[in-house]
């Protein structure tokens, strides 16, 4: 059984991307799809994880299951097809299993606000900055949400806290009882202390404020990579491509530009 798919971009080299946490195609695709407003020659695959989307919640709540169906998800729809990937929180830890699965296809590597390693104790939050907010800037975000907007949003402003709204409202109904499961019993990957190998441009974007995941540990992954660099933004924290829209946008752009140097002679 593979994992549903929203394709948007007509053709070009494939860019398969991977939500954060709860978050679906849509969602997903407010936060990424503004990077490609002056850029072609993408087809951008937005996956819905088990449970969330489209997805059913028919696999076992643990993250090697959650792997096994992108993988297969990818393998389904590109073959044997170089393929650049991008991951946002839980999506780039699984983009970085990916990475590990499919070690000769992955002809580049985003990872946004995530770490090699998932479970709470295992997080470097070292250095991160607290935030400053704007007065009322919580005012018209939902009494349920701000105690996590108060803690995962690093630029605290009305603006930002729209857009992340906004972003969230589009977001389609998720099975939380399995989500609860995941998070709980079987969030870790069984190999995420596997080295991480990628043989192509690789891009780590961090926030500074990012109270949930941190920063120090992408950083202290470069070391790992021939082609890499890593871009910490001081003024945004976990929901960094809508804290900062165009500052990721700029990033993104870059390094898409970087792959189609690596994608190029796979596809001729």
């Amino acid at each position: 059984m593979t994992l549903h798919l929203q394709v948007h971009g007509d053709g070009g080299d494939p860019l398969v991307v991977l939500p954060s946490f709860g978050f679906d195609h849509t969602s997903m695709a407010a936060a990424i799809e503004p990077a490609f407003t002056e850029v072609s020659g993408w087809r951008r695959l937005y996956v819905d994880l088990p449970g969330t989307g489209d997805s059913p919640a028919h696999y076992p709540p643990r993250s090697d299951a959650v792997l096994d169906a992108v993988v297969a998800t990818i393998q389904a729809e590109l073959h044997y097809r170089p393929f650049a990937i991008l991951g946002w929180s839980y999506g780039g830890y699984l983009a970085a299993g990916v990475t590990r699965r499919l070690p000769d296809q992955v002809g580049g590597l985003m990872l946004v606000c995530t770490g090699f390693k998932i479970r709470p104790w295992d997080r470097d939050l070292s250095g991160v900055l607290a935030s400053n907010p704007h007065p009322g800037w919580l005012d018209y975000v939902p009494s349920h949400l701000r105690e996590h907007f108060s803690h995962a949003v690093g630029l605290q402003t009305g603006e930002v806290a729209d857009r992340v709204v906004a972003a969230l409202d589009g977001n389609a109904p998720s099975d939380d009882a399995y989500l609860a499961s995941l998070r709980a019993d079987g969030f870790a990957l069984s190999d995420e202390d596997a080295a991480t190998v990628c043989n192509a441009p690789v891009c780590f974007v961090a926030g500074q404020r990012d109270r949930v995941v941190g920063y120090a540990s992408l950083s202290d992954a470069l070391g790992n990579y021939n082609y890499a660099s890593y871009t910490c933004i001081s003024s945004a924290g976990h929901y960094l491509p809508l804290e900062q829209p165009t500052v990721f946008a700029a990033i993104t752009r870059g390094w898409l530009e970087e792959c189609k140097a690596f994608l190029g002679p796979f596809n001729e």
